[in-house]
């Protein structure tokens, strides 16, 4: 009888052989479609407009109460191998209305044509260019889900590590921060989680690291230092497989004295904020959109008595 050791090599072995000439990555991103596919329709009221930033292109995202002083710089999910600011419409606008912001949503390269770094260097560039030609850094708030969510946090380490002004906070939805997929839910979520699986994950991370390790910092950012970074706002799901990579957030940006809320909603799968009619999903968004609200006001008014919205043990933005 072949010994554990044995079966996870030839199991590793099955999935890294390549299946000829661009099936493999078909197959992948018509998976991740199928998820897309589950977001619905997007709110009536808000509008979208093709764009591009500095050399990235990508869409604006507005709606009727968007406010002038505060922008999301939202990093789509997908793996980092599929998804566009188009496929992300009905979670990136829910968002926007709940915040009162506007986004502007990159359409940053994808693995396998563009591997690691070339989505990060993109999602760079983006802010760079918005803080050096009139956007306050204190207005900005960076955004995302699933990959988008661990690329907004390697986009933190990057925009310190560069000595750029941080932005005024990062909140993202089950984001997946460690491409080592070394997190306890990965097994102990994999019946529950309909979404992904542990060989979706790692067929996605091969064809975006390709040579490079999983543990470099700037593509599993829960490897990375969280000093200095901004307030920190996190939600998953109780059955989703990268509830861990969702939790242990908290727990390095704690350690490192950054206010952090990650809230695990009970019985929950992953990215339920983009269900319709999810009453989850409305309190999730809302609660995100209260607390980019909160840390973004305009200079110009009264700060309020009270923040709305601002998870416990944080402090209001000064």
């Amino acid at each position: 009888m072949p010994s554990w050791h044995s079966a996870l090599s030839a199991r590793l072995a099955h999935l890294s052989r390549p299946s000829g000439p661009g099936r493999d990555i078909a197959e992948l991103r018509r998976r991740y479609d199928t998820l897309f596919e589950r977001f619905g329709t997007a709110p009536a009221q808000a509008s979208f407009e093709a764009g591009q930033v500095g050399p990235v292109k990508g869409e604006w995202i507005r709606s009727p109460n968007s406010a002038s002083h505060r922008l999301v710089l939202y990093l789509h999910g997908g793996g980092l191998v599929a998804g566009s600011p188009a496929t992300h419409r009905p979670l990136i606008a829910g968002l926007c209305l709940a915040a009162q912001a506007a986004a502007f949503a990159p359409a940053y390269r994808l693995a396998p044509e563009y591997p690691f770094p070339a989505g990060l260097r993109d999602a760079v560039d983006t802010y760079r260019y918005l803080v050096q030609h009139g956007i306050a850094a204190g207005g900005i708030v960076v955004a995302g889900d699933e990959a988008g969510g661990g690329l907004a946090f390697s986009l933190l380490h990057a925009i310190r590590n560069a000595g750029l002004p941080m932005p005024a906070a990062c909140v993202a939805m089950s984001p997946w921060t460690d491409l080592s997929l070394s997190g306890w839910s990965m097994l102990q979520n994999a019946k529950s989680d309909a979404a992904l699986s542990w060989e979706m994950l790692f067929v996605s991370a091969r064809h975006y690291l390709q040579k490079s390790t999983p543990a470099d910092p700037y593509a599993s950012p829960l490897f990375a230092p969280f000093r200095e970074f901004p307030p920190l706002m996190v939600h998953a799901g109780s059955l989703e497989i990268l509830r861990d990579d969702a939790s242990r957030v908290g727990e390095c940006a704690a350690e490192a004295g950054i206010p952090v809320s990650v809230e695990i909603y009970d019985r929950m799968e992953h990215l339920f904020q983009a269900v319709p009619g999810l009453s989850e999903a409305r309190i999730s968004l809302e609660r995100l959109g209260h607390f980019i609200q909160a840390r973004t006001r305009d200079p110009g008014a009264p700060a309020p008595l009270r923040a709305a919205g601002l998870p416990q043990g944080a402090k209001s933005a000064r």
